[in-house]
This record gives structure tokens, C-alpha cells and sequence, in this order.
């Protein structure tokens, strides 16, 4: 992500590519506030096009890439860093998601990066809190998706639990109400599935406790929309106004029939299944009532990128924490981290890493590659690699912590070159960082304890130069047998080490 303030900006945008819609804001950036300037959504349903194998159909990308070509007129010619895209819980389960990908990169000119449901939880919190009056207590927000619902409690603007359960309006209208019937025993089915998947979160929900509860998706607006017309409510979702709607759902037996205030036609054929997720979400909480936010995941993409821009980076707290929970030793990753700064300042144009996002990962991994020490010294690195492919890390997208990852895989020992090259055309640029960074440790493997020499790089399309001062390395013979070896490692991904 650029470091170019958002102010430098004259628009940003974030484009969510959901289960069920895509949505688009983009907003002008007014002294630290950001002020929406066009809204557009589309139902696009692209859960519906998963198959049993988690493929998503032709059919389903091209209506996808169809309302995408819409978007992409609003943001042509925009920067890179201005715009976020991020994908949910439909790309997070098709196994094709990358394909899809590729081709709404073309499209829009700006890359997807597809985000954990609880990096999703994160987004909507922010977005909400940012849209809503600041009250002094706590607030359960919740989130129906088209494949996954998000919960989040948290006081004014900070997080405090955050969840994504694998239930949405569109893969439970799948399940229970494909043929677009409505009866008892279907929607019992679906509401008794809903309760099931909250089980697991219940708990420590009610451990955490709340004031206020806020709805922050088109189907609970729709439902509060809908109790309002029946008079039950001013647009609040209510206890009493459910099960109302429960029963008139169950006289009309059909989704077609649905003509309810603030449903929309094209969201008739999920809301049954929609309204049957809210009420185990009522009941599970014992909620009286709910509101609703206008602010959710875009609002709050909008948010997070203009806090990166502020150099209020989530991620850095979160690398943070990493440091402090698994004992870093944080004197040796400063003085890694700099010595790769360094470094890839001096071979960055001959080995094409300019981009913004080189730089932070090279940084990211130089500040966590030795978390794998807590859990043991043998194979530390692969300890440290599945530590951050498979924890929570707040701010990161899925492929960015699979390539830190990677890089923290790859930082000593065997470098990883088969799955760095799952990247495409960035997997060299990816084995270019891993050799940066394993310079930078290898040059300070003893640990601060002794004078360290400027040092020349010269980078070459397959081979790397490293110039000591003249007798320096005959002097040092630790150093020089560490280099020696590294070079040995070096020529299995087809790259030259010379140590002069």
C-alpha cells in the first residue's frame, strides 16, 4: 500500500465483492473525514454459483465481471492506493476464486485481495462505528452475508471479539428454500442450523456482554423495513415484529407472493432464509431489539485505507503483538530489518522490486521471522510459517500472510521457490525478497556484538554481488564460512551468490 497520505488523493474508493451483492462507494476525503459521493450495488448472487466441488460457475463470474465493468467507469484513471477492493466468503470458498480474480483485476485496474471472515468482522465494526453515534457502551454488531454472518462486540471504535459463522441469506436460501417454497418444516430446518452454527460463538458472546445491538446488512434493513410497514417498529428489527413476519411468510407458502415494505423484488427468494438466520440470531442473544447501520464493510475498507494512509496501520499493531506473544527478540529484528532496507535499496531498479508492497513485506517478515523460536529452535522457521498462514492477524489480507508466510519459510535453509511461484509473475520478485532478507539475517548473525561493515550489493537478473571491505571477511571467518554456505542454498532456486 503507498505511503501517499490520502489527502494527495482527490477520491478513494472500496468496491465489496460479497456472496450475495457487490457494492461500490466512493468518497471524497475532507480533513481526516471521508464524504460519500456515489453509492452503487448490485445483486450478483455469486454464492448461488458454487458447486458441490466449491467451483464457481461461468455463468456466476461473468454476471460478476458484468456489474464490475459498471464500477470500473467510476474509478477509471484512479490511482493505485485508492482504491481497495476486497473479496468475502464466496471467494473465500470457491476454489477457482483465482481465476475470477484475474479477471476482475483486468477489469477494474486495481488488485482483490480476498480477506478472513474475521478481517471482515473488523471492517464492518469499523464501518459501523464510524456511522453511528458514539454511545459509551458496548455494541454487539452483527452482519447476515449472502454466505456468512459476521458478529463483532467492541466499545466505540475498537474491536473487543470478533466471529464470522459459516451461515448467509444466498447458501442457506440453497439449502433449505431453493425451489422457493416456504413452509414450517423448511424454515424450522434452517433457523434450527442457524442456532447450531451459534453454539460455537454464544458463550463468549454473552461473556463479553453489550448495550446496544446494530444490524449492518440489506437483510436486516430489509426486515426492520418490513416490521415498520406492519406498524410495528420505526425501522428497527423487533422481537415481536419477527415472528409476525414468521407467520405472514408462512400463509404466503411461496417467494414469488412476497410484496412486503423494504423488500425489494430481487431480494424476495432469499428472504425467508434471511429472516430465519435473524431469528436465531434473536434468539441465541435474547435480543428484544435491533437497529440499523448504513456503514458496513465498504464504509469501513473506506476507513481502514484512509488509517493506513494516516500512518494508523492496523497492521502494525498487529505485527506488534506477534513480537510480544511469541518473545521476539526485538534488537536482532530492528537491526534485520534494517539491514534489508538497506539492502533492497540498493538492488531494488536492477531487480524490479519498487513497488510499495515489496518494501512492507520485506519488513513485515524481517520484524517476525524468528516467532517460530517459541515453540522450538529445530525447524523454527516452518514453526513461524504456519504460526502466520493460519493465525488471525487483523489488517491482513489472505495472500498477504501467505506470502509473509512464505518469506518466513523460506528465511534460512531451503527457499520455497515451487509455492513462491504460485504468485505468477511475482513469485521472483517474492525469491528476490526471501534472498534480501536472509542476507540481512546472515549478515548479523552475531548478534550486535561487534562492529558491522558497509557492504556493496550489485543485483544482476540471477546473482547477487556482496562487497566487504578489503580483509574483512578473512578476519571473520564465521561470517565468511555463513556466506559460503548461503551461496550453496542460493544456487538450488537458479541464483548466483558472490562474496567478494
Amino acid at each position: 500500500m503507498p505511503h501517499t497520505p490520502a489527502e494527495a488523493f482527490s477520491l478513494v474508493a472500496a468496491i465489496d465483492l460479497g456472496s450475495n451483492s457487490f457494492h461500490m462507494v466512493l468518497a471524497k476525503v475532507d480533513h481526516g473525514e471521508i464524504r460519500i459521493l456515489e453509492r452503487l450495488g448490485d445483486k450478483v448472487q455469486l454464492a448461488a454459483g458454487l458447486d458441490e466441488q466449491r467451483l464457481l460457475s461461468e455463468e456466476a463470474m461473468q454476471r460478476g465481471l458484468d456489474c464490475l465493468r459498471r464500477f470500473a467507469q467510476l474509478i477509471m484513471g484512479m490511482p493505485q492506493g485508492s482504491v481497495r477492493i476486497v473479496g468475502t466468503n464466496a471467494l473465500r470458498e470457491a476454489r477457482n476464486r483465482s481465476e475470477f480474480i484475474r479477471r476482475a483485476e483486468a477489469v477494474l485496474g486495481h488488485p482483490v485481495e480476498v480477506i478472513s471472515g474475521r478481517e471482515e468482522a473488523r471492517l464492518i465494526y469499523l464501518g459501523v462505528s464510524h456511522s453511528i453515534a458514539d454511545t459509551p457502551g458496548k455494541r454487539l454488531v452483527c452482519d447476515i452475508g449472502g454466505g456468512s454472518t459476521e458478529f463483532v462486540i467492541g466499545l466505540r471504535f475498537e474491536p473487543l471479539l470478533r466471529e464470522s459463522l459459516q451461515m448467509g441469506c444466498v447458501s442457506y436460501t440453497q439449502r433449505h428454500f431453493r425451489d422457493g417454497k416456504i413452509t414450517p418444516a423448511r424454515y424450522a430446518q434452517a433457523y434450527t442450523a442457524a442456532r447450531l452454527e451459534l453454539m460455537s460463538i454464544e458463550h463468549a458472546l454473552r461473556r463479553h456482554g453489550w448495550q446496544d445491538a446494530v444490524g449492518a446488512s440489506g437483510t436486516i434493513k430489509a426486515v426492520g423495513l418490513a416490521i415498520k410497514g406492519l406498524g410495528l417498529s420505526n425501522g428497527e428489527v423487533t422481537a415481536d415484529g419477527l415472528a409476525l413476519l414468521k407467520r405472514k411468510l408462512f400463509k404466503l407458502g411461496e417467494v414469488d407472493k412476497i410484496e412486503l415494505d423494504g423488500v425489494k423484488p430481487d431480494r424476495r427468494s432469499i428472504f425467508p432464509a434471511g429472516l430465519a438466520i435473524l431469528e436465531a440470531i434473536f434468539d441465541a442473544c435474547e435480543l428484544q431489539s435491533m437497529s440499523h447501520s448504513e456503514g458496513a464493510l465498504r464504509e469501513g475498507v473506506l476507513y481502514d485505507l484512509l488509517g493506513r494512509h494516516h500512518h494508523e496501520d492496523v497492521r502494525e499493531r498487529t505485527l506488534s503483538a506477534l513480537q510480544e506473544r511469541y518473545h521476539v527478540d526485538l534488537e536482532q529484528a530492528a537491526r534485520v530489518e534494517a539491514k534489508a532496507l538497506s539492502a533492497l535499496s540498493q538492488v531494488a531498479p536492477a531487480w524490479g522490486l519498487d513497488d510499495e508492497w515489496h518494501r512492507d513485506l520485506l519488513v513485515w517478515a524481517a520484524r517476525v521471522h524468528e516467532i517460530g523460536l517459541d515453540i522450538a529452535h529445530y525447524h523454527y522457521h516452518k514453526h513461524g510459517a504456519y504460526l502466520i498462514e493460519h493465525s488471525d492477524l487483523p489488517g491482513f489480507s489472505r495472500q498477504d500472510q501467505q506470502m509473509l508466510a512464505l518469506l518466513v519459510r523460506g528465511h534460512r535453509r531451503n527457499i520455497p521457490a515451487d509455492k513462491l511461484g504460485d504468485f505468477g509473475h511475482e513469485g521472483d520478485k517474492l525469491v528476490r525478497l526471501c534472498i534480501l532478507l536472509r542476507f540481512a539475517i546472515l549478515f548479523h548473525h552475531i548478534r550486535g556484538t561487534q562492529e558491522m561493515p558497509q557492504v556493496q550489493l550489485l543485483a544482476e537478473p540471477r546473482s547477487l554481488q556482496v562487497r566487504f571491505p578489503a580483509g574483512w571477511l578473512a578476519a571473520n571467518p564465521l561470517t565468511q564460512a555463513d556466506f559460503e554456505a548461503e551461496a550453496v542454498w542460493l544456487q538450488r532456486t537458479g541464483y548466483q551468490l558472490h562474496i567478494h
